[in-house]
């Protein structure tokens, strides 16, 4: 399977002016705005000039760029190949931004790329690995804006103002969704220059969001990628404009942009999803919307208390302490209401899976050596994910609501529910 890193090594000695921009070429720039340019590339209030990602490669520092986000070994080795690339050796970056404040409940970061063809990539950051960030994800399911979606405006007109020309812009997870929300909203100044939006697997939007926008503006402008088990793409997703690629990965590890299939220039298309998924998908967002702000607020800030019971301030923490964390969330969840714990616990599972493939991939790096390592850690993740459940065995709101215990039914025999519903018309 290839994937963006092969891409970049297969394709690179094209300039962008010999070959314009594509859908895999926006994979691997939003990919890249995850890394930490602190220390090399110029502000958005600097105006300095700007740098090449050459010369943070030649930086005897420039693993630093490596901390903070999971994947570092893809990581690397992707800033290697496009710095050792025609294509992507020479592209310019500046304006860097990144903010994480925890009382406004925000973590952005974005970048701008010069192409060799005088266009521009705005590129918006994803959720790192801090705890804000993830909250920052849930808080997209409110019908006002949250603060990095209008810094995500802000830094789009700022920009478009410096370069003064055409420009792409785009962002996998949430920095998809700031690209769209920041195209929608933009001035009609830099709107005008957009060429093309890029969401890769990011959520979508409310209905209230999108209505005050000016999505029909860039709809013809509007791309967006999702695999085919999709989890953040389909959030809030109503208007079923994207397109599904194949990955190489299971369920929520596709979100790995890593993991997505390229072939020539293009993803792999996947020729289908299955009914079930589809309907499961709507339903979960259908949840989600008929629950009233107050109730989103409640959900929300309760999560965020019960993941901060770990201590943890990131992912990192949270997978290198992953005992204690359990140990520590289970406790607080017993304080809390029981429909709000069931839900609760499905997210603060996803995380700690995501910990857990990332430690077991660190250890299978070190060797051979460590195969006993490995298997022990394996056999106290069971158990701890055991007791875990043990907390909670009680009905969970995914059983009782009507429209989940529906779907349940449909993914286990869905030729039947369909059966059903044409005998009842």
């Amino acid at each position: 399977m290839k994937n963006i890193i092969d891409y970049v090594k297969e394709y690179g000695n094209h300039t962008f002016s010999e070959s314009p921009l594509n859908e895999v070429d926006a994979l691997v720039l939003s990919q890249l705005a995850y890394l930490d340019y602190r220390q090399f590339v110029p502000a958005l209030e600097e105006y300095n000039a700007p740098v090449s990602i050459q010369s943070i490669y030649n930086h005897p520092e420039c693993d630093k760029i490596l901390d903070g986000y999971w994947y570092r070994e893809e990581n690397k080795k992707l800033f290697a190949a496009a710095a050792e690339s025609v294509r992507f050796g020479s592209l310019k970056l500046n304006y860097y931004v990144n903010v994480v404040n925890e009382d406004k409940e925000v973590q952005f970061s974005a970048i701008t790329y010069v192409l060799d063809d005088k266009n521009a990539f705005i590129a918006y950051r994803g959720t790192d690995a801090t705890i804000i960030g993830w909250k920052e994800d849930l808080n997209l399911a409110f019908s006002k804006p949250v603060y990095s979606q209008e810094l995500s405006v802000k830094y789009m007109d700022r920009v478009a103002g410096c370069i003064g020309g055409d420009f792409y812009a785009g962002g996998h997870s949430k920095g998809g969704n700031l690209a769209m929300y920041a195209a929608m909203n933009c001035s009609e100044d830099a709107r005008e220059n957009l060429i093309c939006v890029y969401s890769n697997d990011g959520p979508g939007f409310r209905p209230e969001i999108l209505k005050a926008g000016n999505y029909e503006a860039i709809a013809e402008r509007a791309v967006k990628f999702i695999p085919r088990s999709s989890v953040v793409g389909v959030l809030l997703e109503s208007q079923n404009y994207y397109e599904v690629v194949e990955s190489g990965s299971i369920g929520l590890l596709q979100h790995n942009s890593f993991s997505w299939k390229v072939e020539g220039a293009s993803f792999v298309r996947a020729k289908n999803m299955k009914d079930s998924k589809i309907f499961w998908d709507a339903a979960m967002n259908e949840w989600i919307l008929s629950l009233t702000e107050e109730e989103l607020h409640s959900f929300i800030d309760t999560f965020y208390h019960v993941v901060c019971a770990s201590e943890a301030k990131d992912v990192f923490q949270m997978g290198a302490n992953w005992k204690k964390s359990m140990q520590s969330m289970s406790e607080a969840l017993r304080e809390i209401d029981e429909e709000t714990g069931k839900a609760i616990k499905k997210i603060v599972r996803a995380l700690f899976d995501t910990a857990r493939e990332m430690a077991r991939a660190e250890i299978t790096e070190r060797g051979q050596e460590v195969t006993r390592e490995v298997k022990e850690f394996q056999r106290e993740w069971k158990e701890a994910q055991k007791e875990f459940q043990k907390q909670f065995q009680e009905k969970s709101i995914f059983r009782t609501d009507p429209k989940i215990r529906q779907i349940r039914k449909i993914r286990k025999n869905p030729a039947k529910i369909v059966d059903t519903e044409e005998e009842k018309r």
